[in-house]
């Protein structure tokens, strides 16, 4: 019996959440930009320092939202490659109140979820146990 490690539960919500949210700031971040330069006082133009801050920041900002949209296809994976390995097998959850072979596995914004013969679900969290099928 193996018993399976945290995988990514919080990740597909905080995911989600995360990559809004990086693309809400990436957004505001590169029109805040655009309408400073528009509006700069060309007598007295920014300091090239303060632009050249602003412009690896902007190469910050929008390296982060790259690796987070890598991040997510990673994950959902792993996922996927965890789910492929639990289907036929027997599974039980940590508090070992729901048990049986694993029909199918869903991705969703939670994790990974087995549905089981019976047709009830389990996530593929911490603490499930996996065991070969049942002869």
């Amino acid at each position: 019996m193996t018993t399976v490690p945290a995988v990514g539960t919080t990740t597909g919500t905080s995911s989600a959440g995360s990559t809004a949210s990086a693309s809400l700031d990436y957004s505001a971040f590169l029109k805040l930009f655009i309408a400073q330069l528009k509006n700069q006082d060309p007598t007295q133009p920014m300091d090239s320092s303060q632009f050249v801050v602003q412009l690896a920041t902007f190469s910050q900002v929008e390296q982060a939202y790259s690796t987070n949209s890598k991040l997510d296809s990673l994950l959902t994976a792993n996922a996927l490659s965890i789910g492929d390995q639990v289907i036929g097998r027997t599974l039980t959850s940590a508090d070992g109140s729901v048990s049986g072979t694993v029909a199918s596995v869903k991705i969703t914004s939670d994790g990974a979820v087995a549905t089981l013969t019976s047709g009830k679900t389990i996530t593929l969290d911490s603490g499930v146990t996996i065991a070969p099928a049942a002869s």
